[in-house]
This record gives C-alpha cells, structure tokens and sequence, in this order.
C-alpha cells in the first residue's frame, strides 16, 4: 500500500471523528421521564386575612387548607401560679382554666374537707370588671369533716353578659370558688379563682 492510500485512510477516520464528536454535542439532550411518585414540596399561599380568636388573639390561614386554626387559650402565668398555690387545699377539674362556658355549667373538683360547711362552700361567676353574673355552692360528695380531699360537685346557671358585637375582652370572666367561713373572720377565708370565657 502506497503512502498516498494511507495518508486518505488516516485523514477519513479523522474526519468520521470529528463528525461523531460534533454530533453528539449538537444533538438536544432527551429529558429523564417524570417520576410519577414524587410529590410536590411546593406549600399553598393563603390569603392574608385574619380572624380574631375567642380569647382575642388574631390568626392567619394556615396549612394545606388555608385554614384559621386558633391556638387552645391558656391562662395567664401568673393567675396560674395562684391556682397551683391553692392546689394543696382545692383542685378545680372541671370547667377548665380559659374554657369557654355555657349554661348550665357543670362545676367539678376536690377540696379539703375543711374547705365546706355543713357540706357545701360558696361559687361566684363574675364578668370582666368584677360584676357578679351568678352565686351558688358545690356539695362534697362524701364525709366533709375529715382533713382530706373530698370530691364535690355543683351547677350553676346563668346568662351570659357578652353579646355579639361586644369587645372581645368582654368574653373574659371569673369563676371563684370560696371556702365556706361561717365564723366570718377574716383570716379564715380562702378562695381560687379560675379564668373563663363566656360564649356569645
């Protein structure tokens, strides 16, 4: 074989590469399919309305739904600490601290049995300002004259002073529940007083 042949192949193979090269640059690069498992990551934007909470607090749309979602009231920190300061002496289960109450309203614990007289121990409901909405007493459901915990129970009806319209911290109110002090001293009285919220 001549050098002449030779030199023609080499050049031809030099071409057939630099067109292989060149093509498989130019040709668009075919996308991956979809994969049909993943799921978006993207979150739903919400509107930027509010709503105003029983308790007055202000919340935003949130979640997938773009839902209000008010946070469970809490009582206050330091309205908290007296009633775990009277827990040695009168445990108030039911209503709850910040539930919102209705009429009539189960009334539900334990006290000492030096916490009654003759059975019973004195409740007040008051709104906001103090003003007394409703009075009434819880029985001890057992021996009250004894030093330890006794359960007692009451019911208490009233009508709610917050109307439709009212400002919000006029839902707020107070249900006191008082040691029955029949010697009227002074230093013989106790009470707990539990935040509440009343409903429209």
């Amino acid at each position: 074989m001549s050098n002449r042949i030779l030199y023609v192949i080499i050049a031809f193979a030099v071409v057939l590469g630099i067109v292989a090269t060149a093509t498989h640059y130019l040709m668009p690069v075919a996308e991956a399919p979809a994969d049909v498992t993943a799921t978006s990551t993207t979150e739903a934007v919400c509107p930027a309305d509010a709503m105003q909470c029983p308790d007055g607090l202000f919340v935003g749309r949130t979640g997938p739904n773009c839902e209000f979602v008010c946070p469970a009231p809490t009582v206050p920190a330091d309205v908290q600490a007296e009633i775990d300061a009277k827990a040695d002496v009168i445990v108030v289960e039911s209503p709850a601290g910040m539930e919102v109450i209705t009429s009539p309203l189960t009334l539900r614990g334990q006290a000492r049995g030096n916490w009654f007289f003759e059975g019973g121990a004195p409740v007040t409901l008051v709104n906001w300002d103090g003003l007394i909405i409703a009075e009434g007493f819880v029985t001890a459901d057992g021996e009250w004259m004894t030093e330890e915990f006794v359960p007692f129970t009451g019911t208490l009806e009233f009508t709610s002073p917050y109307k439709e319209g009212d400002e919000v911290f006029m839902k707020r109110g107070s249900l006191i529940f008082k040691k029955d002090n029949p010697s009227g001293l002074p230093e013989n009285d106790d009470a707990v007083e539990i935040p509440v919220l009343f409903s429209n």
